[in-house]
């Protein structure tokens, strides 16, 4: 008797301990650390414990990372957790930056699997995966095109009020209602 009573206090000390080691954690989300509450809140609402570290989160995309690192996954676009993106979040290297973080070799060789070449510039990219130049209409849509690439189509085409963008993988084409056009890659 006197054991188990021993085994339930140590239980129940430990489970007494967990909320306060969970209230150590260290959350950096874009160089702002996150309260435990808000922590706690991402635990749960994602089902899974997030480790100690920096991260870095585009609230415009969902899309998030370890700090330094290429894109991890995507969450719920427009929480309002860490600070600013910055352009060097991802330790990007490439002249093509998605809502002011500049991409690294792999996210962008990612991305021309999907598109074909893309040029250096400036773009935008929603939770949906509606992407175009920084100011301007959707040209693409990401998830579309990988759904394409998964059924073996190599070639893809967006027609919009705005003109129309497309590719085969290796040549990328943007044809604007005036008749001006711009072709990337090996055409």
């Amino acid at each position: 008797m006197h054991s188990l009573l021993k085994s339930v206090f140590a239980v129940l000390v430990f489970a007494c301990a967990l909320p306060a080691a969970a209230a150590e954690q260290v959350v950096i989300v874009n160089g702002m650390r996150l309260p435990p509450s808000a922590v706690a809140a991402l635990q749960l609402a994602y089902r899974t414990i997030i480790p100690n570290g920096r991260y870095w989160y585009d609230a415009a995309s969902g899309l998030w990372g370890r700090e330094g690192q290429a894109f991890a996954g995507q969450m719920h676009a427009g929480l309002q957790v860490g600070g600013e993106l910055k352009a060097n979040a991802s330790n990007g290297d490439t002249n093509v930056i998605v809502n002011g973080r500049r991409l690294p070799r792999s996210e962008l060789y990612a991305l021309q699997q999907l598109v074909g070449p893309v040029r250096p510039g400036r773009y935008w990219l929603d939770a949906y995966g509606n992407a175009g130049f920084e100011g301007g209409p959707p040209l693409v849509n990401l998830a579309q095109a990988r759904a394409r690439g998964a059924q073996g189509y190599a070639g893809w085409n967006n027609n919009t009020a705005f003109g129309n963008w497309g590719g085969d993988g290796e040549c990328s084409y943007y044809n604007s209602p005036n008749g001006d056009s711009v072709m990337v890659g090996n055409c």
